[in-house]
Order: structure tokens, then sequence, then C-alpha cells
């Protein structure tokens, strides 16, 4: 039986594999951010007129899992980091910035680098994620896709999760003391 399967899980982890795209992907920071230091979030939601560029049930679950994955609690309730999204559906002029890797920035932290700005023209099809420190009331991250052939489609749920999978490998910061209580929580239950 064990053999049989096998067979069908390595097909269906492959097929899973086959069907992600990357994105091209850019992305800048602030020097300010305390990428170390949040462990929960929420996700931002329009009030009042509902924009519909700025709300996907798709994109939200993406965020959310991802998120969570990384050890990040979803809480509505003073959350450090509040993450918002905006689809663009033409193309745009879009300021963002020449920076050091951020993973090469955070061995130094150094706030004290200027910001090098570049102009950025985006296709259609643009799918951007912010990450706003509440605490700070600033925007500390922000990651924006589209494909090199055209734009993403937002009616695709496939191009969508494509689209935040591909903007959130970029941002690798794990939740304060996700791996510490992990190994915290595997000892207590060995004894």
């Amino acid at each position: 039986m064990k053999k049989i399967y096998f067979p069908v899980f390595i097909v269906l982890i492959l097929s899973s594999c086959l069907g992600y795209k990357e994105l091209p992907v850019e992305y800048d920071y602030s020097y300010r951010g305390n990428f170390k230091k949040y462990r929960t979030f929420e996700i931002m939601r329009p009030v009042g007129l509902s924009d519909t560029t700025m709300t996907n049930e798709v994109i939200e679950k993406s965020i959310v899992s991802r998120m969570k994955f990384l050890g990040y609690r979803q809480t509505d309730n003073k959350p450090h980091l509040i993450i918002g999204f905006k689809m663009y559906a033409d193309s745009l002029r879009f300021n963002g910035y020449n920076q050091p890797d951020i993973e090469d920035w955070i061995k130094s932290q150094n706030t004290d680098i200027e910001y090098d700005a570049k102009k950025l023209d985006l296709k259609t099809g643009t799918l951007l994620i912010q990450f706003f420190d509440r605490r700070q009331n600033r925007s500390i991250w922000q990651g924006y896709a589209t494909t090199i052939y055209g734009g993403i489609n937002f009616n695709s749920e496939r191009h969508l999760r494509n689209a935040v999978i591909s903007i959130l490998d970029k941002y690798r910061f794990m939740a304060e003391g996700f791996t510490e209580g992990t190994t915290a929580q595997v000892n207590d239950n060995d004894l």
C-alpha cells in the first residue's frame, strides 16, 4: 500500500511546484524598520467607499498564509505590522530606491545611508504590497511585481497567488521569538 501512495504524493508535490512561476520583483525598505522585532500583523482594509483595487480575498489569504508561515500572529489589537496592497491595472511611474540587499543591510543596520531614488516604469497589471510599522506610523517595506511579458491577470487566482508568493519571498524575516518559541515548545514536550 505504501508504494501506491508514494508516487501519488510525488506527483502532487511536483504539480504544485510547476504551477508556480516566480515573477520579477523589486522591493525597497526603510532604514528605520525593526525587522527582527515584529510579531503580529493585520491586513489593511479601506474604510468608507470600497476601493476594489485594495481588496481581494485571494491576495489576503495568500498574505495571511505566508505571514503565519513566518511565525507572525494575526491580530486586530495593536498589530506591529499593518499590511496593505494595491492592484494597478494601468501602467505607472513609481518611485523606488537603489539600496543594499536587505539581508546585507540588516547585518549593520546603518541608518545613516542616503536613499538613492530611482524612477520605475511599471507595466500594466502591477501588484504592490506594503508593510507599515503601526508604532512608527510609516511604511517600512514594499514589494511590487509585474510580469515581463505583460501584466498580472487580476481575474486569475493562480496569477494572484504567484504574484504574492513572488513578492513575499523577498521579505525573509521570521517573527520575533518564533524560532525560540518553537524550540522551547519542543523541549517542554520532551519532558
